[in-house]
């Protein structure tokens, strides 16, 4: 079915895209059985518990093309967000790349794969990850318009940079030799409460936008280098008068 689809697709392709056909229907086909047509997928190596079934689907989900792309590749391209998760749950590297820089993710937003994308965030992929041209997926997809998925990789950078914020200020507060100078009780407790509050907003707000990620962040810096910028300014009563 995977193979049919995807030669529909490309429809008049070259003998390159036939090449890649079969091997997308000789790795991912022979890992998975879909029931129905209703999307319900069945790991063969998940039915039948002998060893040797196991060693052949680790070796279908290892085999590459000769760009470097393995199973995980062309069910991203393909927009088989559910035999994506069955091959990552079953060993394949979302964070793998191509000789080119290429990932899953990137091929996903080169073809307009939304539902991958969210997949594959999920899952763990480094969104931040370039090619070989400096290239992020979201810069792929912007340059190939594929607007949805720009916006929503535009939404997870915006994301992931408020928790790695978060995280930077709470390890420097764990740090004391990171910290520009020495804080004050009431200094650290309002750190750390900020730090708490922008946490328990990230866990418990109901459908962010991009926009929201980037002020909460914003509000987050303002506190810290506020409190910061106070530890390098010495305080009145520690000014000496100019004779």
């Amino acid at each position: 079915m995977l193979g049919t689809q995807l030669c529909c697709i490309h429809g008049n392709a070259s003998l390159k895209f036939c090449n890649l056909f079969l091997f997308i229907c000789t790795t991912v086909s022979h890992i998975f059985e879909i029931k129905g047509g209703n999307g319900e997928l069945c790991a063969r190596c998940e039915s039948n518990a002998a060893g040797t079934q196991n060693e052949q689907a680790s070796q279908w989900l290892l085999e590459q093309d000769m760009l470097g792309r393995n199973a995980l590749f062309f069910a991203c391209i393909a927009g088989h967000d559910e035999i994506v998760k069955e091959l990552v749950k079953n060993g394949a590297n979302v964070k793998q790349k191509t000789a080119r820089g290429y990932s899953p993710l990137h091929c996903s937003a080169a073809w307009g794969q939304l539902e991958v994308l969210k997949a594959l965030v999920d899952l763990g992929s480094d969104i931040m990850a370039v090619n070989f041209l400096g290239e992020k997926a979201c810069d792929i997809a912007s340059r190939y318009n594929k607007t949805e998925c720009s916006d929503f990789l535009t939404w997870a950078e915006a994301k992931l940079s408020l928790k790695a914020y978060i995280l930077l200020i709470q390890q420097t507060m764990a740090d004391p030799e990171k910290i520009p100078g020495k804080l004050r009780k009431d200094q650290k407790l309002q750190i750390n409460s900020a730090c708490k509050t922008k946490s328990e907003w990230l866990e418990y707000t109901k459908n962010p936008s991009t926009q929201d990620f980037m002020e909460q962040k914003q509000q987050l810096e303002a506190t810290v280098q506020g409190i910061f910028a106070k530890l390098n300014t010495p305080r009145a009563e520690n000014v000496k008068p100019k004779p």
